[in-house]
């Protein structure tokens, strides 16, 4: 028996050494992006990452089915007392889009909130999600695109990958829907893939943008799908939550 243990000890040693040893390179792109530096656009050629803010709201179950319906994948960037529509969140991530972190309350004033303050303004949206979907996001975007102060040192600190755009769709600052269309059609396909800047908020951005978009999207060859995996990360997405679940606001 003693013989027979020491043969299963030294093959198993060996299947280990006989394991591929990652290059540093290789172990930088599993860990995906760093935590707390500003991306704009995605890492790779061929895709377009549709990102919603604001949400979730009424409009976000017609978001999802469009999306669905037409194999496309987008990043929701959560805010607010997301316990009021946990079904809308619960469906997106089941249907394999992102969810990501908009902040619990939108500050106006995030690019200057003590790191205390900011880091409040993440984890009640944390224990939100975790109670909603049983996860951590480690993507977020800040409100009003704001990067200064203790934003991203604090992102650093909590793990987050901090996302921006660059496309601005404009719908929130009253753009109508054929305006959008011409700034991603100036934007065009070449180079890495987009990352615009989208709100769920309005009907004329889930009901007539998107259709559009995917459509665009197919004319030209481009995938749709999360941020995460527009950066090479499709399964960094998440973590183990840090925040004990919460359900109410």
């Amino acid at each position: 028996m003693r013989l027979v243990s020491l043969v299963l000890s030294a093959t198993t040693f060996l299947a280990v050494l006989a394991e591929p040893i990652p290059s540093p390179l290789e172990a930088f792109k599993r860990a995906g992006p760093a935590a707390g530096q500003v991306i704009t656009k995605c890492s790779q050629s061929g895709l377009l990452a549709l990102a919603f803010d604001d949400g979730p709201y009424q409009y976000t179950s017609t978001l999802v089915n469009t999306l669905n319906q037409a194999g496309a994948k987008a990043t929701f960037f959560s805010t607010g007392c997301i316990h009021n529509q946990a079904a809308a969140v619960k469906a997106a991530y089941n249907s394999g889009h992102q969810i990501a972190s908009h902040t619990w309350s939108h500050p106006s004033n995030f690019g200057s909130l003590s790191a205390s303050a900011v880091t409040q303004e993440m984890q009640k949206l944390e224990g939100a999600l975790n109670k909603i979907i049983g996860k951590k996001p480690t993507y977020m975007r800040p409100p009003y695109l704001a990067t200064g102060g203790n934003v991203l040192s604090t992102m650093k600190t909590l793990g987050y990958r901090v996302i921006t755009d660059d496309i601005d769709s404009g719908d929130w600052n009253g753009l109508t829907a054929q305006q959008s269309e011409q700034r991603f059609q100036q934007a065009g396909t070449s180079g890495n893939g987009h990352i615009p800047l989208m709100h769920e908020v309005y009907a004329s951005t889930v009901n007539t943008l998107v259709p559009w978009l995917i459509t665009w999207a197919k004319q030209n060859n481009l995938r749709l799908v999360t941020v995460a995996e527009c950066l090479g990360d499709a399964g960094g997405a998440y973590t183990t939550p840090t925040v004990a679940a919460t359900s109410t606001c």
